[in-house]
């Protein structure tokens, strides 16, 4: 399996060319499953997760002219016969795994036998965006303001002090076991207003956590992951991170 992993999407030129090059063929040409499933725990979340699939959010995916676009609700997984899902899924050139909260993700992965199935898939192209990037790696990091609640994996919790323009500001940070399809960890947003956890030297502090080595990627940038080989795209900044000895 090869990888696109993104922070928000395919949002550069770079990024799409690289897209196509991991499908073999344009995306015209290619049939895609969508995995929404992260979505849900936030406020509104069915409806960020039909504006999704209806290409209306900010993150460029559903809507780059797929021949064919399914949706994969791993939630729905376990109450089907394993095999119906698993036929799609070996028959999709590429599954979109979307952001969202990143814990309830993992879970479900686990939970829906998707995790363990897919080590299996040797043509499908793995795409993520946000939390669907993060739960490629081998270790999850994360940062909360409160405590995870409902269905999330096992997991370890502490507080780590970030610097924040208004003074310093606490977090929870959690680490979980991810998918392992990728050797390292993964800092999305890296340099974004929004996420003042995962900019500057805060991303320095973040990957510090961890003992892996860790990327942080910026809004147009990108890793691909092709026949095991990591290599970094677009036009947006990544900084690369050593593995924390003291993590």
């Amino acid at each position: 399996m090869n990888l696109l992993l993104t922070s928000s999407g395919i949002t550069t030129p770079t990024i799409a060319d690289a897209l196509t090059a991991l499908l073999g063929k344009p995306i015209a040409e290619s049939s895609a499953l969508v995995v929404p499933t992260a979505l849900y725990p936030f406020p509104g979340g069915a409806t960020l997760a039909g504006r999704m699939i209806r290409g209306l959010s900010k993150s460029p995916l559903c809507n780059l002219g797929w021949n064919e676009l399914g949706v994969l609700e791993l939630s729905m997984l376990p109450s089907i016969d394993e095999h119906l899902w698993m036929e799609q899924v070996t028959a999709a050139d590429a599954l979109l795994v979307f952001g969202g909260d990143v814990l309830f993700l993992t879970y479900w992965m686990q939970t829906s036998g998707l995790a363990e199935f897919l080590p299996t898939l040797t043509t499908t192209t793995y795409v993520g965006v946000s939390a669907g990037s993060m739960v490629a790696a081998s270790l999850i990091g994360e940062t909360y303001v409160d405590p995870p609640q409902g269905s999330v994996p096992d997991h370890s919790t502490h507080h780590v002090t970030f610097d924040g323009p208004d003074g310093p500001f606490d977090r929870l940070f959690v680490t979980t076991d991810g998918l392992g399809l990728v050797d390292c960890s993964i800092i999305p947003h890296h340099g974004h207003p929004d996420h003042v956890d995962a900019c500057g030297e805060n991303a320095a502090l973040w990957a510090s956590q961890l003992p892996t080595t860790t990327y942080a990627i910026g809004e147009h940038a990108a890793l691909v992951v092709e026949d095991g080989i990591t290599s970094v795209i677009g036009d947006g900044t990544v900084r690369r991170f050593d593995a924390s000895l003291d993590a």
